[in-house]
């Protein structure tokens, strides 16, 4: 079946934009407004660690949303990862289809747009390419694009300094929690934690205030680091309200995904999030998700839980509570 790409759609400089993308009036951005005068949390990586220690644990409590700064990533390394990931989407349209997924198959790793088996589901206004990229022994190099040709070797590269990224932040949000610094990442297989780049792709859309780029949601990974390009569009949750995420040059955004907040029995927040797009510019980002492999089992820890505060969640593997998220079940 032939998908109907956003970015095709784009460039057909359309007047209005097609029901299908047309959102329900409460969901619609012009009239679900962000609250103005209100900023995200700002985390330096190289400021004393006890310091350090305390801020993320309350970014991620109130939160569930924090940007660092000072995160070792050069520069150039994030200029090269946006640089070939915008080459790919450039290509001519066939050679991209022929890195297509099939969601319909439960594997989402290629070039994708969302697909709905129910016509009433409005669609979101992006384009994507999605693979996986930790641990090597599950790596699929045939589903990473060969063109640019330089692709594979940025993208590695981007890879080891984001593991070192997260390892760091996990250390930081295990002190957090009163454990010692592996415990997190431990729990969410240690050197089998899984790493996958999701490269989001929003072309300029006629009618931005009717549509999404992303609906609302939480993120099922552990963690998601984000690198944005210089169009702002992401929008968090907190005090029902939207807050906008400003760009920051060479900053890193940080979302607390599902199953951190299990682990820590709902002590750090899984932050609901939604992103925007433009009409006159292209938005994209880099989302790395940390997720535990299938097989894992994630509940909260015995540490955190108490006669004060019983256990929240179910415990049950990643593998299930993905199935669940995906179909949409109680949790």
């Amino acid at each position: 079946m032939e998908v109907e790409r956003i970015q095709t759609l784009a460039l057909n400089q359309l007047k209005e934009l097609p029901p299908q993308f047309i959102r329900p009036v409460n969901e619609r951005p012009e009239n679900t407004k962000a609250v103005e005068g209100v900023n995200v949390p700002i985390i330096s990586l190289s400021q004393p660690h006890n310091q350090l220690v305390k801020q993320v644990t309350e970014a991620a409590s109130k939160w569930g949303f924090f940007v660092i700064t000072d995160h070792g990533i050069s520069t150039t390394l994030i200029q090269r990862l946006q640089e070939v990931g915008q080459q790919f989407f450039a290509l001519p349209q066939k050679e991209k289809e022929a890195y297509a997924n099939d969601p319909s198959t439960g594997s989402f790793e290629g070039y994708g747009t969302k697909m709905t088996k129910n016509l009433e589901e409005k669609v979101e206004w992006v384009d994507y390419y999605f693979h996986l990229m930790t641990p090597p022994s599950k790596v699929n190099y045939d589903m990473w694009p060969k063109n640019p040709p330089s692709y594979r070797e940025v993208t590695q590269e981007y890879n080891g300094e984001i593991l070192r990224v997260t390892d760091k932040v996990l250390e930081v949000l295990s002190e957090g929690l009163g454990l010692e610094r592996k415990v997190l990442k431990s729990c969410l297989g240690d050197e089998e934690i899984e790493l996958e780049m999701k490269i989001n792709m929003y072309p300029p859309c006629p009618q931005p205030e009717l549509a999404l780029g992303v609906e609302p949601h939480t993120d099922m990974s552990a963690l998601t680091i984000l690198v944005p390009n210089n169009v702002p569009g992401l929008q968090v949750w907190k005090d029902n309200n939207w807050i906008s995420v400003n760009y920051l040059q060479n900053a890193l955004f940080v979302h607390i995904g599902d199953q951190l907040e299990v682990l820590s029995n709902g002590k750090y927040k899984s932050v609901l999030h939604r992103s925007l797009v433009n009409k006159e510019h292209k938005r994209m980002s880099w989302a790395v998700f940390a997720s535990p492999p299938l097989e894992t089992v994630v509940g909260p820890l015995p540490s955190v839980v108490n006669d004060r505060n019983p256990p929240k969640f179910s415990t049950k593997t990643y593998a299930e509570y993905r199935y669940r998220k995906f179909n949409k079940l109680p949790q």
